[in-house]
């Protein structure tokens, strides 16, 4: 059936990306996208709005569905490669239709996530230039709706941005590097300075009795921990970013797996850590959640390690940024060398060996969304579309296993079928803690794709029948 017809698998196809990351460079690219909003922005909002002192909880709850997922995107990483991640997965494993549907997904979850990261890099922009004594003016650093005329250093970042990726991918890789230090300098810093200051009064009680707001949501409670999980999966884009790498990677097979795997470990241990000293610092109920690890530092009285804080934080979310939107131009190359969007936006450019024109279309696009749009509630899309292709990946494995057993794995997921259908889950387990408007907004940007397939793609694609 054509809705479901299947890509074939070629691990080593030159498609004219520079292949020169190697495992370190994954393992960084992952930090750099896990660590940054998730630990200077999202514990703040989590542990004040949701789930308390048990953020841990919440953290240890996407952490777990994480890892049944990272296992399986390992498998599939090294077993077929591409620049799709889950997207790819998807077309080689089950058909056409879902991979669109997936793929569709995940640009929705990459542009918004890092239009709205870039609204948070602003923010921390105008906290640090405010330490120094100077103010940004409301109307250059808020959208119309807020008040404001454009959001402009979000704006700004977005296109710098967009001339360092066109430049090349190992001069990206070796920026992303340099700012991964520098924010996991901070986060160290934190641990060390805030650790001896914590008081396990915060910690009472550890899972707050549940609430309900005026506008009948509930908070706290075990709905809370859920619900704070569910959010915090944002923060782990990360290792699907990873994935996007492939095609820029030496010896894929070895190196994605391994990328994967060590970002993910990496930075759930980080997570843990760092929310559970923060609850420990500032009891939740008095979490600014704008700046929670600066302010707890501020609350402190240590001063000199706001200011640090705050350049670490500038730097992880410039990393997050960058590692998103570098998903996002990649997963869009793959889907338009399949045909299922517009040829013309696969061209690489032979000299950077990058897709320069597509960079620089996608870095206007996100600038616009991140300097004219209030989109707080929209950010929430990027969950669903997160989980949706972390479930999608992790029924690809069970289904390669039917389907193509003669397939070389150099990295298998452990205990198929049960690691992928607990992975599977877990997904859905907490797409269901998700608001209903998340819901509701998710079927109509499903139903502009698939009116988008039915219209275009289904016809354009390279595996249509030729007349």
């Amino acid at each position: 059936m054509s809705l479901f017809r299947t890509k074939p698998i070629d691990v080593n196809a030159n498609t004219g990306l520079k292949r020169c990351l190697g495992a370190f460079d994954l393992t960084m690219l992952g930090i750099g996208c896990i660590i940054g909003t998730g630990i200077f922005v999202l514990t703040g909002v989590v542990a004040a709005q949701h789930s308390g002192p048990a953020i841990v909880l919440s953290f240890i709850l996407s952490g777990i569905a994480c890892a049944f997922s990272a296992l399986c995107y390992a498998e599939l990483a090294g077993a077929i490669g591409g620049a799709g991640s889950a997207y790819g997965y998807a077309y080689s494993g089950i058909g056409e239709l879902i991979a669109w549907f997936i793929g569709w997904d995940l640009i929705l979850e990459y542009s918004v996530a890092t239009s709205t990261v870039a609204i948070g890099w602003s923010g921390y922009l105008g906290k640090i230039l405010e330490l120094l004594g100077l103010h940004l003016p409301h109307a250059l650093t808020n959208a119309p709706l807020d008040g404001g005329i454009a959001n402009v250093p979000a704006m700004i970042i977005v296109l710098l941005l967009s001339v360092l990726l066109s430049i090349g991918v190992s001069e990206s890789a070796r920026f992303n590097t340099v700012m991964v230090i520098v924010k996991l300098a901070a986060v160290a810093i934190f641990i060390i300075v805030a650790g001896p200051h914590v008081n396990p009064a915060n910690w009472h009680p550890f899972i707050p009795a549940q609430v309900t707001d005026i506008d009948g949501q509930s908070h706290f409670g075990y709905g809370g921990i859920l619900s704070g999980a569910s959010l915090i999966f944002f923060a782990y884009i990360g290792f699907d970013a990873v994935s996007t790498a492939a095609e820029e990677t030496i010896k894929p097979q070895r190196n994605l797996p391994i990328g994967i795997i060590a970002s993910l470990v990496i930075c759930t241990v980080l997570y843990i850590l760092v929310s559970g000293i923060l609850t420990g610092v500032v009891h939740y109920d008095q979490i600014d959640v704008k700046a929670p690890i600066a302010d707890a530092l501020k609350q402190l009285g240590i001063g000199w390690a706001e200011a640090l804080i705050s350049v670490g934080a500038l730097a992880g979310i410039t990393t997050v940024m960058l590692v998103l939107y570098f998903g996002l131009t990649r997963v869009v190359l793959a889907m338009s060398r399949d045909g299922l969007l517009p040829k013309p936006m696969a061209r690489v450019n032979p000299k950077t060996q990058t897709p320069v024109h597509l960079i620089l279309g996608s870095g206007v696009a996100i600038a616009l969304i991140a300097g004219l749009s209030p989109i707080g509630k929209v950010a929430q899309l990027v969950n669903m579309g997160t989980l949706a292709a972390f479930f999608m990946v992790c029924a690809s494995v069970i289904v390669l296993r039917k389907t193509r057993p003669e397939l070389k794995r150099p990295f298998r997921t452990p205990l198929v079928p049960l690691v992928p259908l607990l992975g599977m889950g877990f997904c859905a387990f907490l797409m269901a803690g998700l608001p209903a408007i998340t819901w509701e907004a998710f079927f109509i940007w499903s139903a502009v794709g698939l009116a988008i397939y039915f219209i275009y793609s289904r016809t354009h694609s390279e595996l249509a029948p030729q007349p």
